[in-house]
């Protein structure tokens, strides 16, 4: 029998979070006619492109112990507006569409960190405000009008249903192998990369970090410029998704991206978590939402089953990092209890 003893406190986490997926495939498996198909894989993976393009971005930011409410709007600005502009200019190139997209997530992002890092104000209240505020510049910019795919030119309009390839006839929409590289692309950077390590180092101890010199207020202004421009790319991927834009595009996106991050177990006091578990949450968020959207649920269940979630995992958290590393190798006393060394030491640090 293997011990968990032999694996890191993020990586049993995952390995829970996967066999929890599982079982809730099973279970709805049970509960929904032809629930085993195609059509099921192809929705449940376009939802989770979203959401785990967002949660990579919150994962940075929560890292440094901090939070990004606003991506919900950022999303949702990005995608009306790019749509908007998309039908009056019918011709425009793909890349430079993905380049306007990723450049207005960005200075949105910009404004968040701006005020965070350099401005000394609350993460938690700055983003609940341009939550609010971007949101609001929406609805005044939309003028009561809606982008609709009878507006949009055919390429985007066909993206959603788009293939990368085809597995035992199981379609991998485009979308959801651009969120699977993304989310390859930045665990191996935050792993390997010694910059991108400072994200860790600031959220395990932000006055060690600042003893040694790591520039605290450029990295936390930095995460939060890649989550604004990777909510901004999602942005991009909602409008292919779904064509028809409102100024309610998005809403409430936050609590699934933040349900994902901490469920998949990013820490939400910073320094510990990874991008593949953000992903694993994304992906049991996305079966979860189009799932329960399948049974005689309402959405407001749903949402109830996604705070829970968010409860239930900031607890779990501590308790499975405290039993895994006070108890695990070379932690231990001769009379079996854990040392106050091995105390000290229980939150997760960055990946050596």
């Amino acid at each position: 029998m293997i011990s968990l003893k032999r694996f890191r406190p993020t990586q049993v986490r995952e390995l829970s979070l996967l066999l929890l997926i599982l079982i809730a495939i099973m279970l709805f498996g049970a509960l929904i006619d032809n629930y085993y198909s195609s059509r099921t894989f192809v929705r449940i993976s376009t939802s989770v492109a979203v959401i785990a393009v967002v949660s990579i971005g919150q994962t940075v930011v929560m890292l440094t112990r901090n939070i990004d409410l606003s991506v919900g709007s950022i999303v949702g600005c990005t995608a009306y507006v790019v749509g908007s502009i998309l039908g009056h200019f019918n011709g425009m190139s793909p890349i430079v569409v993905v380049a306007i997209c990723l450049a207005m997530g960005a200075v949105l992002g910009m404004v968040n960190g701006l005020l965070v890092a350099y401005g000394g104000v609350p993460s938690i209240i700055t983003t609940l405000g341009t939550l609010a505020i971007y949101r609001g510049l929406l609805v005044s910019f939309s003028g009561a009008k809606n982008v609709t795919s009878a507006s949009l030119p055919t390429w985007i309009v066909d993206l959603s249903r788009a293939n990368a390839f085809s597995l035992n006839g199981l379609d991998i929409r485009l979308l959801f192998m651009i969120a699977i590289v993304l989310t390859v692309a930045f665990q191996l950077a935050l792993t390997f990369f010694r910059p991108a390590r400072a994200f860790y180092a600031i959220g395990s101890n932000p006055e060690a970090a600042r003893l040694i010199g790591l520039p605290i207020k450029r990295t936390v202004f930095v995460a939060f410029l890649l989550s604004g421009a990777l909510a901004g790319l999602a942005g991009y991927m909602t409008l292919a998704r779904f064509g028809n834009i409102t100024t309610e595009a998005a809403r409430g996106l936050e609590l699934q991206v933040v349900a994902a991050a901490v469920v998949g177990g990013v820490n939400i006091f910073g320094g510990s978590g990874s991008v593949v578990g953000a992903f694993f949450g994304a992906v049991l968020i996305g079966t979860l939402e189009q799932s329960l959207f399948r049974l005689p649920v309402s959405e407001f269940w749903r949402d109830a089953v996604l705070g829970l979630m968010i409860l239930l995992a900031v607890a779990s958290d501590r308790l499975l990092l405290q039993r895994l590393v006070l108890w695990g190798p070379g932690n231990l006393k001769r009379g079996g209890a854990p040392s106050k060394s091995s105390a000290a030491a229980a939150p997760e640090r960055a990946p050596s």
